[in-house]
């Protein structure tokens, strides 16, 4: 079992900044990829980044540029520094996990709301 606790959510104007936290507790040696997704209001939770116990990262195409998704392995925590900010980017941001053993499981936080005003 593996517990997320995101943090760093807020209200930010259009071209600020927010960084968000997701530290992990529990079975986190078995992690192999963490991540963050998004769900704005009536519509599907979206991948924004993600990355990978060795390093290696994925960004949607919409926040390339602008969002860097970084591992601090010996806190087991993920960040996700979100620079230039748009009023687009208004959502829940979930902390993901992957552990692979016998099968696939995925993990999920409880959720941080970053709102974005023009």
């Amino acid at each position: 079992q593996v517990q997320l606790v995101e943090s760093g959510g807020g209200l930010v104007q259009a071209g600020g900044s927010l960084r968000l936290s997701c530290a992990a507790s529990g079975s986190t040696l078995s992690i192999n990829a963490m991540g963050w997704y998004r769900q704005a209001p009536g519509k599907q939770r979206e991948l924004v980044a993600s990355i990978t116990r060795g390093g290696t990262t994925n960004y949607a195409d919409s926040v390339k540029g602008r969002f860097t998704v970084s591992r601090d392995n010996a806190k087991n925590t993920v960040y996700l520094q979100m620079n230039s900010l748009k009023p687009e980017d208004t959502a829940v941001y979930y902390c993901n996990a992957l552990v692979l053993g016998s099968k696939l499981y995925t993990y999920w936080g409880q959720g941080t709301q970053v709102t974005v005003t023009s």
